[in-house]
């Protein structure tokens, strides 16, 4: 896997106010229409609240936030903010917003929208799994507690300004501002949508919603006044819902299909890589992803930490791995090797049956016990899952696994009903390269809350108190700071609230008529394509 540093971006941006340059590729051809699929719905196109692999590169399409990224990198660079400038002490952002942007609407963004989005997705009332990332905005505390509707420190300075005024430094805050949360939306848009804005987005992006018939396809069209000159490529992207992957796979093998979005079966993985035609078409990319099992530390006996270590134990990780074709590594801790703050040479927990039982034991749990594991359903997740059931019985305990769509997956565990979730589909892949992503909105008190991501509802508020110690230096590189948060991870593991099963790589496949770099297809941002630049040949 690369290694993905945010330093030397983030260290250039201290230094001179930022401006933002268009490439266009010059084999470029405008025009046409590419057919993606997946397997279920989309849920919600809302960029408060959408927060998993199959809309999170749609919503980038149809929203901009105020910092970007290149395209198929992790190197940042302005969006709807044309230049900005931080203070000396790290605590002042001061962004100048671009001319002339519109929403699709056909009004003008400005920088009072800038400040209503702000507040809107910290507000509680809109339920935003994504609110804990900006806790560092000066007001963040008031507006989440109810004694505020507005975020103190988001100031319109005029129509083209935005000041942001930080209560601590953030070493991560440029790359929250790129996050689909820190997209910009009309207001009259989300109230003319009474509640249903994920539905019926507006966004400045290079694409709008074109058509959604629900359960069948949705449609993207392009946006004639997208602020970047001469993009996107394409008129329309079609995404068609409710595709087998194996269905997906042979459509495109017939010229139907142009992304399968669900990737490659795996059970045909060996087939289509053995094949020299179909292998031609194969992208392979790293990423910054951990697939892991949550344990709910708020339901018993899973709140006895001897009960999660057992767990732990039970798993045997290479087994999984050779489910997928072997295309992961057994993981050992929630950050990825390729992570900054990685912590090498440590083993995690081994995979011992006997060490298992003795702990249970211990837990007076000598006989095991019931529960579910919930299972997104697309394969192969129901097959490992089916593993993970046969590894918890070698020890007792009796897991009855629940294989839902992933929407609903997402919403049991974002209520705390479920017990034990396989991550699988919904794996964490990093939203920047730095090991704070991997803390807040997974394993931190902030994600613990109702409709968070922190499945496992794990919060520990010394470990909390230290992230953000580490994550309140300025420099995003500083050796302490990666030890600081190589010292939360450790003492994360130390509690279980996890088993880290598989560090994954990506592999995705195209059709012949895709033209646009690969690094495009494996974006590590706009995951999984980056369909702003993407084009057709034909």
């Amino acid at each position: 896997m690369k290694k993905l540093l945010a330093s030397t971006a983030l260290i250039a941006a201290i230094a001179l106010p930022a401006f933002a340059q268009e490439t266009l590729d010059p084999n470029a051809v405008s025009g046409g229409n590419i057919t993606v699929t997946y397997k279920d719905d989309v849920a919600t196109l809302d960029p408060a609240i959408g927060y998993d692999w199959q809309n999170w590169s749609m919503i980038k399409s149809l929203f901009d936030g105020l910092m970007d990224y290149e395209p198929g990198t992790t190197t940042l660079r302005p969006g709807l903010a044309e230049s900005y400038e931080i203070s000396e002490d790290g605590l002042t952002f001061t962004f100048h917003l671009r001319p002339g942007v519109k929403f699709h609407n056909g009004r003008d963004m400005v920088a009072e929208d800038v400040k209503y989005s702000l507040d809107r997705v910290t507000n509680p009332a809109t339920q935003s799994p994504g609110a804990g990332f900006f806790g560092a905005i000066a007001g963040y505390d008031a507006i989440t507690s109810g004694e505020a509707d507005t975020l103190a420190g988001v100031t319109v300075v005029d129509s083209a300004t935005v000041e942001i005024k930080l209560s601590r430094p953030d070493a991560t805050f440029l790359h929250v501002m790129a996050l689909n949360f820190a997209s910009v939306v009309p207001s009259e848009a989300v109230d003319a949508a009474n509640g249903d804005f994920g539905k019926m987005p507006v966004g400045t992006g290079a694409f709008k919603l074109g058509d959604w018939t629900i359960g069948q396809k949705l449609v993207f069209e392009k946006n004639a006044d997208y602020w970047r000159a001469g993009l996107p490529y394409l008129d329309t992207v079609t995404f068609e819902v409710g595709q087998e992957p194996i269905v997906a796979l042979l459509r495109l093998q017939n010229g139907e299909v142009d992304v399968p979005g669900d990737g490659i079966p795996p059970a045909k993985f060996q087939e289509v890589m053995g094949d020299p035609a179909q292998a031609a078409r194969v992208i392979e990319g790293g990423q910054l992803q951990t697939g892991y099992i949550t344990l709910n530390v708020t339901t018993p006996p899973l709140d006895d930490v001897n009960v999660r270590k057992a767990i732990n134990m039970a798993i045997n990780k290479d087994r999984i791995t050779q489910l997928i074709n072997n295309r992961a590594v057994p993981a050992t801790q929630p950050l990825p090797p390729s992570m900054p703050g990685y912590t090498e040479g440590y083993a995690g927990y081994a995979y011992d049956v006997e060490a298992a039982k003795a702990l249970l034991a211990e837990a007076g749990l000598a006989d095991g016990f019931d529960t579910e594991l919930y299972v997104m359903n697309t394969d192969p997740n129901p097959r490992i899952a089916q593993a993970i059931q046969q590894d918890l019985a070698a020890i007792g305990v009796n897991a009855s696994i629940q294989s839902l769509a992933q929407a609903n997956v997402i919403e049991a565990g974002g209520a705390g009903t479920a017990p034990m979730i396989w991550s699988g589909g919904m794996a964490w892949i990093a939203d920047f390269p730095d090991p704070s992503n991997f803390f807040g909105p997974i394993l931190g008190c902030a994600g613990a809350e109702e409709g968070g991501w922190n499945w496992s509802k794990f919060c520990n508020a010394e470990i909390d108190a230290e992230a953000t110690a580490a994550d309140s230096m300025i420099d995003p590189a500083d050796p302490a700071r990666m030890q600081m948060w190589s010292d939360v991870y450790m003492k994360v593991m130390e509690e279980a609230p996890w088993v880290p099963v598989f560090n994954e790589q990506r592999y995705t496949m195209k059709s012949e008529r895709m033209g646009g770099a690969d690094a495009l297809y494996v974006d590590p941002v706009s995951i999984p394509v980056n369909y702003d630049y993407v084009y057709v040949t034909e």
